[in-house]
């Protein structure tokens, strides 16, 4: 769930530069208790009250509060007063907080039916993280579901700017929500949000040592999936060849004839884009994000789609260009949710800004990101040395970010080993592999997890997360 794509080029802001600017911005703004959330007790599509604590709402970030911030709020199911409070970014860059809600860690999920006309219903999810956690679901960047802008001159997304605009966010959002100053505070998310994050803790890490208020009680910070060296895909060959999906001869090739880099090839290496041509050939019709998974078609035309299907008129649906995926692709739930956020009774259920914005996407990427952190990687070398806990893991199957890119970077913290690498269980079964290393960080697999791997191991992920949250080893 991220493009490394961007109209932009790398900056050349220090790091030094990218982390007090915000803090020196930040420390100008004068923090006031008002509300900025409204509990909903219903959902459409959700038969009957919610048996948890739903806020939802926005906060103002940046000069003038110009970028507002759409949040979910769920309170733990279990001890709320107590219990972790996580911050929660979904990848992208521009994916919706509602996608991690309801398709990876969140309390509610889209019943797998076919599409009528109606309002696709909502379900439980019996392994949501908030039966251990609050959780604080967040759209951003600026035009992330339905968080939007108020003044063009804040349009700009940017990876600085993100880290800049969560810390922010997570201050102002704990003065409107002071019973939660006192828990423990953990920054999460997946996929492309190994970039960003670890830039987000070292920012508030910073802010507390500068006397921000309110202080956050920072304890750490976890990713799933990520992107942190934006070099990931030079493991998928390997991986690909260790799947069994590319023959000896080939990957042998492509190590003689591209040297282990198969990003940016030069041109005039005709050998390696051959090879690497061939590699193309090898994955096509495969699904990246799970290379066991049902590789289906999905294009962001839902509401086209709906109103064909509504009006009966199967020859207009027909001669578009949108294909309707079976029932039992993953990404049929990506349908409905659609129709579901764009839904005007849902809008209002959610108390979402009348006219704010205009068709709500699970993704979206139309807006350029500009890449000012190349990679993530000395952000974790300066918080381990800070000792903020982490928890690193990977879905095994996982083409995009392959857990080879992850497992390297870790590695090469080159912090000694306190837990050597062996089998976590679940259910008296092999769940994946873990190890824990002296600077607090854990990495572990997830056995047949994808991209994400919640979406695809919930009940693994909850185990996962539900003994690291709680200080237990896996």
């Amino acid at each position: 769930m991220y493009r490394f794509s961007s109209t932009y080029s790398n900056s050349n802001l220090s790091y030094l530069g990218v982390l007090l600017l915000p803090l020196l911005l930040l420390s100008q703004i004068p923090f006031q208790l008002v509300s900025c959330g409204n509990i909903v007790q219903f959902l459409p599509g959700f038969e009957g009250p919610l048996p948890f604590v739903l806020e939802t709402g926005y906060v103002g970030v940046g000069e003038g509060e110009d970028v507002q911030a759409f949040y979910y709020f769920i309170e733990s199911e279990n001890n709320p007063k107590e219990d972790p409070l996580m911050l929660w970014l979904t990848g992208g860059p521009g994916c919706s907080a509602l996608s991690g809600l309801v398709f990876e860690i969140g309390p509610l999920a889209f019943r797998y039916e076919e599409y009528n006309g109606s309002l696709p219903n909502l379900v439980l999810r019996p392994h949501s993280w908030t039966k251990v956690s609050n959780i604080i679901f967040v759209d951003l960047p600026v035009f992330t579901g339905f968080t939007y802008a108020r003044t063009e001159s804040v349009a700009q997304r940017s990876d600085s700017s993100l880290a800049h605009q969560v810390h922010q966010f997570l201050r102002k959002w704990l003065v409107d929500h002071p019973k939660f100053l006192s828990n423990e505070a953990y920054i999460g998310g997946d996929s492309y949000s190994g970039i960003p994050i670890p830039a987000i803790v070292q920012e508030i890490s910073q802010g507390n040592k500068e006397g921000l208020q309110p202080w956050i009680n920072l304890q750490g910070y976890l990713l799933g999936n990520p992107v942190t060296t934006r070099t990931e895909k030079n493991y998928a060959i390997p991986f690909a060849h260790g799947m069994g999906l590319i023959s000896d001869e080939l990957y042998e090739s492509l190590q003689k004839n591209c040297g282990g880099e198969y990003i940016n090839v030069d041109t005039k290496n005709v050998l390696c884009s051959r090879d690497l041509n061939s590699y193309s050939e090898a994955i096509s019709g495969l699904n990246t994000a799970h290379i066991l998974d049902l590789k289906c078609e999905w294009l962001d035309n839902e509401i086209s789609w709906r109103r064909s299907l509504i009006k009966k008129d199967q020859s207009k649906f027909l001669n578009t260009h949108l294909k309707l995926p079976p029932l039992n692709c993953r990404s049929y739930a990506y349908f409905l949710c659609a129709y579901w956020a764009n839904d005007d009774n849902v809008r209002k259920a959610l108390h979402i800004h009348k006219g704010s914005i205009g068709k709500w996407h699970r993704c979206n990427y139309n807006v350029p990101n500009k890449i000012d952190i190349s990679s993530s990687f000395e952000y974790h070398v300066n918080l381990s040395k800070k000792g903020y806990r982490s928890l690193i893991y990977s879905g095994d199957h996982d083409l995009t970010v392959p857990f080879l890119a992850t497992q390297a970077w870790v590695r090469s913290l080159n912090y000694s080993i306190v837990d050597d690498w062996r089998q976590w269980r679940i259910n008296d079964q092999v769940g994946g592999y873990t190890r824990t290393y002296s600077n607090r960080m854990t990495f572990a697999t997830v056995k047949g997890g994808g991209h994400t791997a919640p979406e695809y191991k919930p009940e693994e992920c909850f185990t996962i997360y539900s003994r690291w949250i709680s200080n237990m080893a896996l």
